[in-house]
């Protein structure tokens, strides 16, 4: 189990990026939150198996108009209280 910071650049907001981002992590069992940020990127934490984390975001690339030309990841701690995933 790991927890993931990615921030992603590029085609990332009005695509439908956050609503592919909830529904691919709970298909795969992953916990989190994704967010919208000022700057027209958009930050997810997310929470999983490395195999299952790499699926959501292969899920999210598949989607029309989505054009991810940057990811800064970062590992974090496992929050072992998290449940679901949310879209902010």
């Amino acid at each position: 189990m790991v927890r993931k910071r990615i921030v992603f650049e590029g085609w990332v907001q009005g695509v439908g990026f956050r609503y592919r981002a909830r529904n691919a992590a709970e298909h795969y069992g992953c916990t989190g939150w994704v967010r919208n940020e000022f700057d027209g990127s958009v930050t997810m934490e997310i929470q999983g198996e490395e195999a299952d984390i790499d699926a959501v975001i292969l899920a999210i690339e598949r989607g029309t108009y989505v054009r991810i030309e940057n990811m800064r990841v970062k590992d974090l701690p496992v929050d072992p209280e998290e449940y679901g995933f949310d879209a902010y």
